[in-house]
C-alpha cells in the first residue's frame, strides 16, 4: 500500500526520527521525504503524532533520535534566522502578544528578512499588503488581534505565515475555527501558492476528504508511524480508512474533482425506525 516519492526531489526530509515528550514516545523511527514543489497533507487519528511531526519539521521540537534535514543539513546545525527564511510554520495554537494589531502581527512575518541597517523596505510592505489581501483581512488592519473571532484570528496567523514568503510552508490544521466557506478559501489559497509561486506546502488536516481533494501527496499516520503515503487516488481506500481510523466506509470518486471521497457507513437508526 505504501508508495514513496523520489527522495532526490525533496529539500525537507526526516531520517530515523523519534520524537518524545519526557518519557512518552510519540513518533518512532520515522522516515519522510517531503516532495519538493508539491502539497503534502498529513492525516491520521487524534494523538497519532501529526502535529508533533510538523513541529519537528519546523524545528520547534528537538528529536530524541534521528534528524530533520533541510537541503541535506541537520536543522540543529542551521542558524534560526536562516531556517526562518526558508521554512514558515503556522502552529496549531499560536498566541499573539497582548493588544497587538492585525497589521503589526502580520508584519512580524517579515522579521527573518530584515537587517540591522534596513528595518523596513518596500518589499516588506508589499509582502504584508499582499498577504492581508489574500486572506481577506485588510479591513481588520487596525483592530487588536485579541478582539477578533476565532476564524478571523486564524486568517491573521495565515497572513503572517504568507508574509514570511518562504519556499517551504508548514501549516498545522490551518482550517481550525473557520466555517466551510473560509476553509475552502484557505485551501484554495494553498493550492494557488503552490501552483503560481512554487511553494512546497506540508499541512496537517483532520478532514480526510479535504486532504484527498487538495493534496498531491498524502501521508497517513497511526500511532507515530507512517502507514501509507502517495497520491490520494492510490492511497485512500476503504481498507486504509478502516486500518487508520477504525471506520467502515465506502470510497467513491468525488463528483467534482474525481479525488477519493470517503462516505461513512449508514448512521445509527433505532429499531423502530427500521
Amino acid at each position: 500500500m505504501t508508495t514513496t516519492g523520489d527522495p532526490t526531489a525533496s529539500r525537507l526530509t526526516a531520517r530515523e526520527l523519534t520524537l518524545a515528550y519526557e518519557d512518552r514516545t510519540v513518533v518512532d523511527g520515522l522516515d519522510l521525504d517531503v516532495p519538493h514543489g508539491a502539497v503534502t497533507v498529513i492525516v491520521g487519528p487524534n494523538a497519532c503524532g501529526k502535529s508533533t511531526l510538523l513541529r519537528a519539521l519546523g524545528r520547534l521540537l528537538k528529536p530524541r533520535r534521528g534528524a530533520v534535514l533541510l537541503d541535506g543539513t541537520d536543522l540543529a546545525r542551521i542558524p534560526t534566522k536562516k531556517i526562518a527564511q526558508s521554512v514558515g510554520l503556522l502552529p496549531q495554537t499560536p498566541v499573539a502578544p497582548e493588544a497587538i494589531t492585525v497589521a503589526d502581527l502580520v508584519a512580524r512575518g517579515r522579521q527573518p528578512h530584515q537587517h540591522w541597517w534596513q528595518q523596513w523596505s518596500d518589499a516588506d510592505e508589499r509582502a504584508v499588503t499582499e498577504a492581508m489581501a489574500r486572506t481577506d483581512i485588510a479591513d481588520l488592519a487596525d483592530r487588536a488581534v485579541d478582539e477578533l473571532s476565532g476564524g478571523q484570528r486564524q486568517r491573521v496567523w495565515i497572513a503572517m505565515a504568507l508574509a514570511q514568503e518562504t519556499d517551504l510552508l508548514l501549516l498545522d490544521e490551518p482550517t481550525t475555527y473557520l466555517d466551510i466557506s473560509h476553509q475552502v478559501e484557505v485551501l484554495d489559497l494553498v493550492r494557488q501558492l503552490n501552483h503560481e509561486r512554487g511553494r512546497t506546502v506540508v499541512a496537517v488536516l483532520h478532514d480526510l476528504n479535504q486532504a484527498a481533494r487538495y493534496a498531491d501527496h498524502l501521508v497517513a499516520m497511526k500511532a507515530g508511524r507512517i502507514i501509507a503515503q502517495g497520491p490520494p487516488a492510490e492511497t485512500v481506500t476503504a481498507d486504509l480508512v478502516r486500518d487508520v481510523f477504525g471506520l467502515d466506509s465506502v470510497v467513491v470518486p468525488d463528483p467534482v474533482t474525481g479525488s477519493p471521497l470517503v462516505v461513512p457507513g449508514r448512521p445509527w437508526q433505532s429499531p423502530a425506525g427500521g
